[in-house]
């Protein structure tokens, strides 16, 4: 940012701002693209792959330490 454009920030008023910022809003949220049907489908399964691999790994480490502190304390 320069000095110009700080300048000019500085120089708008509160409501100006606001406005600025909701106008910033919406021009970006024309440009979100919504998935298609077989993108939003494979998402879904990844992130539920993902989830499941997850689960294992942490169920096989609380295993592992319950087996652990069994044969360490008796």
């Amino acid at each position: 940012m320069n000095n110009e454009s700080k300048s000019e920030e500085s120089k708008m008023n509160f409501f100006t701002k606001i406005g600025l910022f909701i106008r910033q809003i919406i021009a970006e949220l024309r440009k979100v693209v919504a998935p298609t049907r077989k993108g939003l489908f494979n998402w879904v399964i990844a992130v539920l792959i993902f989830v499941i691999l997850l689960m294992l790994f942490v169920t096989a480490i609380d295993f592992g330490m319950g087996k652990l502190v069994l044969l360490v304390f008796g």
